[in-house]
């Protein structure tokens, strides 16, 4: 099956369908946490009352983030596209799930998911582990191998390959993971002109 014909997508968010924000550096150490360490990962293994008031901390950072999201260019036009051919789409991202709500609204994307198509950090484990694209494929009563994953970095691309779903890269000029790639487009506005064709 050819990626123009597939009819169950999964999107990550900040990056993908948003121009990425995060400052990573900045909130690890915000956060008192190692450049090298993972963020989620750094704070699940803290002492409960510790990663509580960290969690926060990092909640209150990212719903200003959400109110300011921009949209990847594209990322409207390629979204509206495939609900219009009546694919089932979903979000899979390591941020909160009430503030990619938030965060869809604010770039006017919030029409294309149903809510619990949505699965933030509390929904799913963080990617690159497979458990929330495995969710969706068993919610969506479909295969994982007739997912597509759409994101900006390495952990999309592991996550999909974990699932038995391909793997789409946007937002990088460059494709640094071709072993993970099913395809890789330079924006969203390039990867639809390439669904249609």
């Amino acid at each position: 099956m050819s990626l123009a014909d597939a009819r169950h997508w999964v999107f990550d968010m900040d990056g993908t369908l948003t121009l990425a924000v995060h400052d990573f550096p900045a909130i690890k150490r915000a956060l008192d946490i190692p450049q090298d360490d993972d963020i989620l990962h750094h704070l699940a293994a803290l002492p409960a009352d510790e990663a509580a008031s960290k969690r926060a901390w990092l909640l209150d950072h990212e719903r200003e983030l959400a109110h300011a999201a921009t949209p990847a260019p594209g990322a409207s036009e390629l979204l509206h596209m495939l609900r219009d051919r009546g694919c089932r789409l979903g979000v899979l991202t390591r941020n909160a799930h009430e503030l990619a709500l938030v965060t869809l609204q604010a770039v006017g994307m919030g029409d294309c998911f149903a809510s619990d198509d949505i699965l933030g950090r509390d929904e799913a484990p963080p990617k690159p582990d497979p458990g929330g694209l495995l969710h969706l494929a068993d919610k969506w009563s479909i295969e994982p191998s007739e997912l597509v994953m759409v994101g900006d970095f390495r952990f999309d691309l592991e996550c999909a390959k974990a699932a038995g779903a391909r793997g789409v890269l946007v937002n990088l000029p460059e494709n640094p993971w071709p072993e993970l790639t099913d395809l890789h487009a330079r924006d969203c506005l390039t990867l639809r002109q390439l669904l249609s064709g």
